[in-house]
């Protein structure tokens, strides 16, 4: 690996990297930068897989709901936010309503990170709280 071999030579003993790519090709994130870029981000946006299985996987029961509604639901909440953040944080965390299988609305923490991709542009990660 190129990257992996520049840190070396830059003096970091790398023990193992897992890049933003493998990620997306793994299944740990999912690229959503397309419809992002519909909704009006300027950056790269991909989900950790259990966001988007809280958030936008459809479950059975709710067949009258899609995933790309529930994304972009879930993509304009989240620039509601950034632009009414009034601080430079990279963190932001925002609240997203969701039916759950129960049909029942469940409110649902989020956070994203916008931090550097794997040639070190701005990426931003939609996550559960609990995930880094």
């Amino acid at each position: 690996m190129s990257e992996e071999n520049d840190l070396r030579r830059d003096g970091w003993d790398l023990i193992h990297v897992y890049t933003r790519a493998e990620a997306i090709e793994d299944g740990v994130l999912i690229d959503v930068s397309e419809t992002a870029r519909e909704a009006g981000f300027r950056f790269p946006v991909a989900m950790t897989d259990a966001a988007w299985h809280k958030l936008i996987a459809v479950p059975p029961e709710l067949g009258h709901q899609d995933e790309i509604g529930r994304l972009w639901d879930v993509l304009n909440v989240l620039l509601f936010s950034i632009r009414k953040s009034k601080d430079n944080s990279s963190e932001i965390r925002f609240r997203v309503s969701v039916l759950n299988e129960h049909e029942k609305l469940e409110e649902v923490e989020v956070k994203s990170l916008c931090g550097p991709g794997d040639n070190l542009e701005p990426v931003i990660t939609i996550m559960l709280p609990d995930e880094d």
